[in-house]
């Protein structure tokens, strides 16, 4: 099912969502917003999707917010970005970390703002070695949104994310994988077919488990280390009565191949 700005495919239990308004580097206005919102939500109630691949339409992953979208002009005052954050990209990057399905992002060119952040939400990213990751909100005035202050410290530490976020400064590919912020780097024209075979490989994996890993390292980010043991000793408890963990021990001590499937 595909709604115009957003292009949605399910095969091989892969649910492939495409940014689609190459016109503006797949900008993001409040109807596309929408429509990847319901998107990731039409793949996280199926059943059949078990993995989630992430790209852009065009020469760009996603530039972001879609100013030309942000009135300046208007006689009640200038915007309510808290609105346009709230709206349009809280509850995307609330989906990417909570649908407990894997999700790999394939950028294939300039991920910048919040479409940087966007990528970077997902669960692994693999880029071209033409794309760029920038933070360009210093360039306009604003802070980092859709998460950028959350992971991006995380993923690079605190210098580096400084830096980036006050300069404003372009990221290649392959830097972004040296510093950690990315997990892969090809070339553009392997790109696709690479996300795509990584995506299809997850979908044949104990997905469940997968999706109660992430809510594991999820819930690290907030808790200290008892915390984080409590909750891997419920989490664990959950992963065990799981079809796939009974498969996953009969398959090895059978000697054979483990054929899983999600639940």
């Amino acid at each position: 099912m595909s709604s115009g700005f957003i292009l949605y495919d399910v095969r091989a239990g892969v649910a492939a969502i495409t940014l689609n308004r190459p016109d503006v580097l797949n900008s993001c206005n409040l109807e596309m917003a929408r429509q990847l919102q319901g998107a990731l939500d039409d793949a996280a109630g199926d059943p059949a999707v078990r993995a989630i691949l992430i790209t852009g339409a065009g020469r760009a992953f996603c530039a972001g917010q879609d100013l030309a979208s942000v009135s300046l002009d208007d006689p009640a005052g200038l915007p309510d970005l808290g609105d346009y954050v709230r709206d349009q990209w809280n509850p995307i990057i609330r989906r990417l970390r909570s649908i407990e399905k894997p999700i790999v992002a394939a950028v294939n060119g300039v991920a910048a703002g919040a479409g940087a952040n966007l990528a970077l939400a997902c669960d692994i990213v693999l880029a071209a070695t033409s794309a760029s990751f920038i933070q360009a909100f210093s360039k306009i005035g604003i802070i980092p949104d859709s998460g950028g202050t959350f992971f991006l410290p995380r993923l690079v530490g605190f210098a580096r994310a400084t830096a980036l976020t006050f300069l404003g400064d372009k990221v290649s590919a392959t830097q972004a994988r040296d510093w950690g912020m990315i997990w892969q780097v090809h070339p553009p024209e392997e790109l696709a077919g690479a996300a795509r075979a990584l995506a299809e490989s997850l979908a044949t994996q104990p997905t469940r488990g997968l999706g109660l890993t992430k809510r594991a390292l999820n819930a690290s980010l907030s808790n200290d280390v008892n915390g984080q043991l409590e909750a891997e000793e419920a989490i664990q408890r959950e992963a065990g009565k799981t079809d796939d963990f009974v498969e996953g021990v009969k398959s090895f001590l059978e000697k054979r191949k483990p054929e899983f499937v999600g639940r």
